[in-house]
């Protein structure tokens, strides 16, 4: 009997879920819209009652077609950094689950800017608003419910896939894996544990947090309908994808473009601390050593485009964006920084912002600047690596927005790195599928789904020296606006 594995990928955007064959094919996909709201300016939420509802909905349809099939497990991936607050006694959420795009905190953090070096040396991340714990510190604050919750002693805090795994299992497992209770800040790299300088930084306390456990390993049982389905790995959407794309050897590269965009580089089994770049725990299987990932992060490379067609209505759709690029006779320069800059400046102050608008600007030249803004981002991410001794030259892309050419050629063409694009865009589904087999002990299966089928390949064609002066008059750009931001303020 040919045996299915199960992957749920639960996202900014959407939520997926993929039945996947022994050989890596897709034989059920269903999804549902993931709303945002955004009740004020740097502010990003979701329901967390509809995403829990919504990822057990796809899950049943996904498998309701295979009840005569081994379903050998399920593998969830999820966004990073948003978190979800709720009471253990009533299983209802307290407040929206603040997104990782969510700038809400930046008042909590910005007084402890003198902690930076020793949140990076404990966390690998920084103290930013864009992680979990300053979010559950203004909870805490301003959330009456959730002050309400802690006295009673039964609020419960976790990363959205510790909110699903909790709901699906329902109550009955409360636990978080390394790569997802990283973007907590509140985890200690080396220990791989609850950080006891982080929770007295927030005043946390660690009992509203939830159990650690490896990212493929047997957490708990879902029941859909008559059928059971064992939770069998969860892990954060980027290092899943990372794993779909076949970056699980040291050495190589993955760019995962969506909602945001992320390149991350596998460093192995040691920590590499990269200054501006993130040190991030790629994935853990059972009690083995984690990988560590050097990652960089573009926050709004999706939600710019959003941005264009909703706000601006610059774009009618996403397929709109090649030939606006293609259209386009002038450069502008687009400072994508909706949700704030991410790696390596993480600056919270400097705004979106429009250069060389004239009497002659077309909506064309507007489109054209936010996408090479984005790959202006990615190629500055590149820069920190190799200003480190790391060098990344092939990286393999993914996401809803590697279906634009123009993107990944400019890419290609400011960092001077070969990009593979992958035929599949469910890259972190598969990766998530793929740790789940592992844990069920099957890791020639788990080897096929992180071989990804590769379509086009983009390579430099800009000559290296205009690259190199484009790149550096993007930096003066950059630098003019963040001072002029200080200013202002």
């Amino acid at each position: 009997m040919s045996r299915l594995v199960v992957a749920l990928d639960q996202g900014s955007s959407s939520t997926r879920a993929l039945a996947l064959s022994e050989k890596g094919r897709v034989l059920a996909r269903a999804q549902t819209a993931v709303a945002t709201r955004r009740p004020r300016a740097g502010w990003f939420e979701h329901d967390a009652a509809v995403l829990a509802a919504g990822a057990e909905r796809i899950l049943d349809e996904a498998v309701s077609a295979f009840s005569g099939k081994e379903i050998v497990g399920l593998g969830i991936a999820a966004q990073r950094s948003t978190i979800v607050l709720w009471d253990a006694k009533t299983g209802k959420p307290l407040c929206p689950a603040f997104s990782w795009q969510d700038g809400r905190a930046a008042d909590i953090v910005a007084p402890l800017q003198g902690r930076q070096e020793e949140t990076h040396r404990v966390t690998g991340l920084y103290l930013t608003p864009f992680y979990s714990a300053p979010k559950i510190r203004w909870a805490l604050d301003n959330v009456p419910a959730v002050a309400r919750a802690l006295e009673a002693g039964t609020l419960r805090a976790g990363p959205v896939s510790t909110w699903l795994i909790w709901k699906l299992t329902r109550g009955e497992s409360f636990v978080c894996d390394p790569s997802m209770a990283q973007r907590t800040l509140l985890l200690d790299l080396e220990t791989l544990d609850w950080s006891e300088t982080m929770l007295a930084l927030f005043g946390i306390p660690r009992e509203i947090l939830p159990r650690l456990s490896p990212s493929a390993s047997e957490v708990g049982v879902v029941k859909l309908g008559h059928r059971l389905l064992t939770i069998l790995a969860s892990a954060g959407d980027q290092q899943a994808a990372a794993l779909g794309l076949g970056g699980g050897a040291p050495g190589a590269s993955v760019l995962n473009h969506g909602t945001g965009a992320f390149l991350l580089y596998n460093a192995g089994a040691q920590p590499r601390r990269v200054p501006g770049l993130l040190t991030s725990i790629g994935w853990r299987v059972d009690d083995e050593k984690p990988c560590y990932l050097v990652e960089g992060t573009v926050h709004a490379a999706g939600t710019s485009f959003e941005w264009l067609r909703d706000n601006l209505g610059v774009l009618k759709k996403g397929a709109d964006v090649d030939r606006l690029c293609r259209a386009s006779e002038h450069r502008l320069f687009a400072l994508p920084a909706i949700g704030g800059l991410g790696a390596p400046r993480w600056d919270y102050r400097t705004p979106t912002t429009l250069y060389g608008l004239n009497s002659r600007t077309q909506p064309a030249d507007v489109a054209r600047a936010v996408t090479e803004g984005v790959g202006f981002l990615i190629a500055d991410i590149v820069a920190a690596m190799r200003a480190e001794g790391l060098s990344p030259s092939l990286a393999r892309a993914s996401g809803g927005l590697s279906r634009l050419d123009y993107l990944l050629q400019f890419e290609a063409d400011v960092t001077r790195m070969t990009i593979d694009r992958a035929e599949e865009t469910e890259a972190t589904a598969f990766g998530a599928a793929s740790l789940a087999v592992e844990a069920a002990g099957d890791r020639d299966w788990a080897a096929r789904l992180r071989r990804p089928k590769l379509g086009r390949t983009f390579t430099p064609r800009l000559d290296a020296g205009e690259a190199a002066a484009l790149s550096a008059s993007w930096r003066k750009f950059v630098d003019a606006q963040a001072a002029l931001a200080r200013s202002l303020a």
